[in-house]
């Protein structure tokens, strides 16, 4: 009967084994002048092969240099004539494997708070140059302090590589790896936008777009480009799809950028939860009231919808629940007044500063600019569908008053472009922007609503997860 030798470290006390690899364990670690708690990664230099030691030269020097909240952290570095010893930052609440095991599949709001984080990590490697290479749910650790705050772990196989620069080295996990890096061609930091589009997808499904029961299975999917197709019955929204689809791009100059990447709305880092934006949210909300003091209702609806834009982020990722309560029935109140100035603004009404600056009311810019449409077809039929939107709106139907407002833009926008110079042409910018702005502040809305049904993010259970160490 063989017993597993415990690695001994002398600052250090191990405790609980919390996963182990090919050739390396992780525990649970006290150190014993603070009583801090860590992870430990012990490593056994008998078991290294030349490329394990490469990989692991290659964690100690990223984590070195890279300090960012949604990373984990080294705090030590050690060795004896056995082992190898890594002190991370201990993350209680195991990893997203785990949490997407337990829930089978996540609502779209909890896809978007972990991906939000995940691409604050992905934008600060890529302003140090360093790309991952083997992106996975498994190696994403969780950590509740109050908050559940997600962090990229497991470097062994990451380098410094610059845009447009090339490699060709196989490297990272079949099921998450790009397909450029499978069919063993030249790749380059793309190939974590494409893994990152696996992670989203088995986030809201439950399972990757090409789960497999073998290397050779999954090969001949990714050989003969196998759609990628979203479950039936299934319903993610427009931004989600647009974003998931453009991730999942087999060809890498089709896939999208990290530029646009960053820039995504279903993203929207721009109202990434943080201080700074929880106080540009209490500032707008101030101007929205003054606003609505003063009789000037239209500017006040838009500035009440952009706060919620920065306060429903911010509502989502905070854990304290009398904070969050008290957050919600702030974010409710304003989202009433909101929907409540949508009502008062349908038709008709006395002039506002905001209507006086634009000359015309929305309803006479939009009969303005139909009686002008009859040549045009194409521009008829845009400004019908964005005056049904409208009356979604007046409805309270935000959903189909959105979709109706994004088609009637997808139509007039191009429009716009064709359009020669005269008054048909600045009506109709007129009209685009100000759809424009109503379909932004119906988005406000809408996700204040979700918030308001959904259950938010769930609380991580203490399920330890350090499998993905090899």
């Amino acid at each position: 009967m063989s017993f597993e030798a415990t690695p001994k470290i002398t600052d250090y006390e191990l405790l609980e084994k919390l996963g182990s690899g090919s050739y390396a364990t992780v525990h649970r670690c006290q150190k014993k002048a603070t009583k801090e708690i860590f992870a430990v990664k012990c490593v056994e230099k008998s078991k290294l092969t030349r490329s394990s030691v490469d990989n692991i030269i290659t964690e100690i020097r990223l984590l070195r240099r890279l300090k960012h909240q949604h990373i984990v952290e080294m705090h030590d570095f050690l060795y004896d004539d056995k082992n190898i010893y890594i002190v991370m930052e201990y993350c209680n609440s195991g990893s997203l494997s785990g949490f997407i095991k337990r829930r089978n599949v996540l609502p779209e709001s909890t896809c978007r708070f972990f991906l939000r984080q995940l691409a604050l990590a992905l934008e600060y490697m890529r302003e140090n140059n360093v790309s991952h290479f083997d992106l996975k749910p498994q190696n994403l650790l969780l950590s509740k302090t109050p908050q559940v705050v997600l962090k990229v772990a497991d470097f062994g196989f990451a380098q410094h590589i610059e845009l447009g620069q090339e490699n060709t080295t196989i490297k990272g996990s079949p099921l998450y790896m790009a397909p450029e890096i499978l069919l063993r061609n030249c790749y380059d930091c793309k190939a974590d936008l494409w893994s990152i589009g696996v992670i989203l997808y088995e986030c809201l499904f439950g399972k990757a777009p090409y789960s497999s029961k073998s290397l050779a299975e999954l090969m001949e999917k990714i050989r003969l480009l196998q759609k990628i197709e979203i479950p039936q019955n299934t319903r993610i929204s427009p931004e989600c799809e647009d974003l998931l689809t453009r991730l999942l791009q087999h060809d890498r100059q089709k896939r999208i950028d990290f530029r646009d990447f960053f820039q995504h709305d279903f993203l929207d880092l721009r109202h990434a939860p943080c201080e700074k934006n929880f106080e540009r949210a209490l500032e707008i909300v101030r101007e929205a009231v003054e606003a609505d003091t003063r009789g000037d209702l239209e500017q006040a609806y838009h500035l009440y919808c952009e706060s919620l834009q920065f306060f429903v982020p911010y509502v989502q990722a905070e854990q304290d629940i009398a904070k969050k309560q008290a957050l919600r029935a702030r974010v409710r109140t304003y989202m009433q007044r909101a929907e409540e100035i949508k009502h008062a603004l349908t038709g008709e009404k006395p002039p506002t500063q905001s209507s006086v600056r634009n000359a015309l009311t929305p309803r006479l810019l939009y009969q303005h600019l139909h009686a002008l449409s009859h040549s045009s077809p194409a521009l008829r039929d845009g400004l019908e569908i964005g005056r049904q939107g409208e009356l979604y709106a007046h409805e309270g139907n935000y959903r189909a008053a959105l979709e109706s407002l994004k088609t009637s833009l997808g139509s007039l926008v191009p429009l716009l472009g064709q359009e020669p110079k005269g008054q048909r042409r600045e009506l109709l910018h007129q009209q685009i922007q100000a759809w424009m702005k109503d379909a932004e502040s119906l988005k406000s809305l809408l996700s204040a609503r979700d918030m308001q049904d959904d259950k938010d993010i769930p609380n991580s259970h203490n399920t330890h997860s350090y499998c993905s160490i090899q």
